[in-house]
């Protein structure tokens, strides 16, 4: 027979790992789903294609909740600023949200000040696939979760924090990582 105590541990774990796997996103090293979504660049209609990103060098790939919400604000602004230091590592910054995808093309014109490619993912499909979801006001939304992948596809960093702020040191520190070791 199990020990009560050591029954409550196992039990308290495994809960807590179930609740780590609910948010978890995709791991480090591990392969970076394709794919293709609508979006602009200074307002303007695109159509952003992740393969023909990484063609170019390596992709900083945010996922936030919704566009013109506070924090989302906050963080396009920081990633607006950090692109121009990003291109000179050979890094793209991408953004896609699930949330308010009708206004991506203003989004990306105020909040991301011209600097960078937003895209729309309605339905939340491509952030499914990159198991980074969350359940806001009864929708379903991608979570504020930011990844740097290699040209090759493979992922070298996947950070998932609420906190818009460390999103762009995280990313940064990732990108000269890769920088430094192919250059």
């Amino acid at each position: 027979m199990i020990p009560m105590k050591k029954l409550v541990l196992s039990l308290t774990a495994a809960a807590l790992l179930n609740i780590a796997n609910a948010h978890a996103a995709l791991p480090t090293g591990s392969q970076a789903p394709d794919f293709k979504l609508q979006g602009a660049l200074a307002g303007k209609p695109l159509t952003f294609s992740l393969q023909q990103a990484l063609q170019k060098g390596p992709v900083v790939l945010y996922f936030f909740p919704a566009a013109f919400s506070k924090g989302c604000t906050i963080e396009a602004h920081a990633f607006a600023e950090a692109t121009d230091d990003f291109k000179k590592l050979g890094a793209t910054v991408v953004g896609v949200t699930a949330g308010n995808t009708d206004q991506v093309d203003e989004f990306s014109k105020l909040e991301c000040r011209d600097k960078f490619t937003v895209t729309a993912d309605p339905g939340a499909k491509v952030a499914a696939q990159y198991d980074t979801l969350m359940k806001m006001n009864g929708k379903t939304l991608s979570d504020r979760t930011s990844y740097v992948i290699a040209p090759d596809g493979k992922i070298l960093l996947s950070y998932t924090d609420r906190n818009p702020e460390t999103h762009i040191q995280k990313t940064m520190e990732a990108v000269k990582q890769y920088a430094n070791a192919h250059s």
